[in-house]
């Protein structure tokens, strides 16, 4: 499906912590969605010109809804927390390549989220769907935990928080190195500071990982070079080591770029 600019009608919208709001929309992009891509959401205040980046958490079985699970971060992000059933939101999408979930057939699959970067574990983990065989790491910074209860239905979850008050105190990194099972691919989206921690821990055992990176963006089609991230590979039509998270992203073989 090309990118497009369209209008969704919001279904229904719930707040689950403080700062993180579940919404689903009515959209023609649900029908093409895959897991790890996202959609640009446009703020109705004529002041606000760019859409917001948004991951897809979860698309309704008929494929005409999309989840997004988001956090509160800004004045665009503030104006959504009030949207209601009924209300139109214009959208772009659907964005980005997405996760290579056939790499995942028949293999020990590991997910790891962390903060905001857990939503699109939802719908990766029920396209995988294989729970036996997916272990899914999930990092909070406190207590406010979101999601986790919905992704034990497709994997073993394992929780870390950083005071402790939950699971394994530390991140997903001391979580994993408590199992005791290896993984044969592993598939994150989280903060980058989590992110460079994977990949070493993937290198450093010779597991193959795509990462989805998290980065602010303006135009979401690749026009702008805005998001742009250091590659350890010429571009072969450019031949700069550069890729544009947008659009050749947010999903990279961990090998492929520099964090």
């Amino acid at each position: 499906m090309r990118k497009v600019k369209t209008e969704g009608i919001v279904v229904s919208q719930n707040k689950i912590t403080d700062v993180i709001f579940d919404i689903w929309i009515q959209t023609v992009i649900a029908k093409d969605a895959k897991a790890g891509q996202f959609v640009g959401v446009y703020p109705h205040d004529g002041t606000i010109l760019l859409p917001r980046p948004l991951s897809i958490c979860e698309v309704s079985p008929d494929k005409e809804k999309i989840r997004l699970v988001y956090r509160v971060a800004g004045k665009g992000t503030a104006e959504f927390a009030d949207y209601q059933a009924g209300d139109k939101v214009l959208l772009l999408g659907v964005l980005g390549n997405g996760f290579p979930v056939n790499e995942a057939d028949g293999k020990q699959v590991f997910l790891f989220g962390g903060g905001i970067g857990i939503p699109p574990l939802l719908y990766l983990a029920k396209t995988i769907a294989r729970p036996d065989a997916v272990d899914i790491f999930l990092g909070y910074r406190d207590n406010a935990i979101f999601l986790a209860g919905e992704l034990k239905a497709y994997g073993m979850v394992q929780i870390a928080t950083e005071d402790g008050s939950i699971g394994t105190k530390g991140n997903v990194i001391d979580a994993a190195c408590l199992s005791a099972k290896k993984a044969d691919i592993i598939m994150a989206c989280g903060p980058m500071p989590m992110l460079r921690a994977i990949k070493a821990y993937a290198s450093e055992r010779g597991i193959k990982a795509y990462l989805s990176l998290e980065e602010r963006m303006a135009c979401g089609v690749g026009a702008c070079l805005g998001c742009v991230c250091k590659t350890t590979k010429a571009d072969s039509n450019t031949n700069v080591h550069n890729a544009r998270i947008c659009t050749e992203g947010p999903v990279f073989e961990a090998g492929y770029v520099e964090l």
